[in-house]
């Protein structure tokens, strides 16, 4: 991830008319890149709107980002215990992966939960993250072919001598069908109806994500805030930080640029 410079807000601007569905509405606009206190200001001074909507407040930066402070509250915000289950069983009847035999330790009370970096093992299996859709788009040059993920991902394999490989992605359907054609030993959670109408997107989202983060090796797509929510999960359960911080790059990305390491702190 890189490290945001700052920006104050713009230039203000005032319109009426439709917007979001509704008609006759006169809003007031701003733009900021940085952190989130440039915004405070902004909205302390003004006292006669009745209603403050902020559009892609994610990109808005903690100002102590890192910190004790932002890592406390990450800590705080555990998974589900049941969605932590439903991984824990695909792990152990599909990837030959338990807590045990990873050498990750768990506590259910996020306060007594630290532990060294490096000390975890993970799973023997690669953790990929492999984000398609308005990505392919929007993040052109940045996000692999098909191709190009899969011979990353053989690659990585090789090298770290593991043989099983998860992937979590949103492809659509012939995307994913030409996936597992170039890679046919791959492995992914694939909820029931059931199972869909139970956990919903967001469950199979955080199950995906509990899979990957405790994988041997990871590798991500790059600025994917689910990437970075693997990012931390990893840094929480003390694996390697050199096997967390990775992103495929683009077939004919010049200069990649790999995500930077945000230090857990206690």
């Amino acid at each position: 991830m890189r490290k945001a410079g700052r920006r104050g807000p713009g230039k203000r601007r005032s319109t009426t008319g439709p917007a979001w569905t509704r008609c006759c509405i006169r809003r007031t606009s701003t733009s900021t890149t940085g952190s989130a206190s440039v915004i405070a200001p902004v909205l302390l001074r003004n006292t006669s709107a009745r209603s403050v909507m902020l559009d892609r407040a994610e990109n808005l930066l903690h100002d102590h980002y890192g910190g004790k402070e932002y890592w406390d509250t990450r800590r705080s915000m555990v998974f589900a215990r049941h969605l932590r289950a439903v991984g824990d069983e695909f792990r152990s009847k599909y990837l030959n992966s338990t807590d045990e035999a990873d050498r990750i330790p768990y506590e259910e009370d996020w306060t007594k939960m630290k532990v060294r970096l490096g000390s975890s093992l993970g799973g023997p299996y690669l953790g990929v993250h492999l984000r398609r859709k308005d990505f392919i788009w929007g993040h052109r040059e940045d996000v692999p072919s098909l191709g190009g993920a899969v011979r990353r991902i053989r690659s990585l394999m090789e090298s770290h001598g593991l043989c099983r490989v998860f992937v979590a992605t949103d492809a659509v359907r012939t995307e994913y069908e030409e996936l597992k054609k170039l890679l046919p030993e791959m492995v992914r959670f694939e909820p029931t109806w059931e199972e869909l109408e139970l956990y919903k997107d967001g469950g199979v989202a955080i199950i995906d994500q509990w899979i990957c983060s405790h994988a041997r090796f990871f590798i991500g797509t790059s600025v994917s805030t689910f990437s970075f929510r693997i990012h931390e999960e990893r840094e929480i359960l003390g694996l390697d930080p050199k096997t967390t911080y990775n992103r495929f790059c683009g077939d004919q990305e010049k200069v990649c640029e790999q995500p930077t390491h945000w230090k857990i702190a206690y």
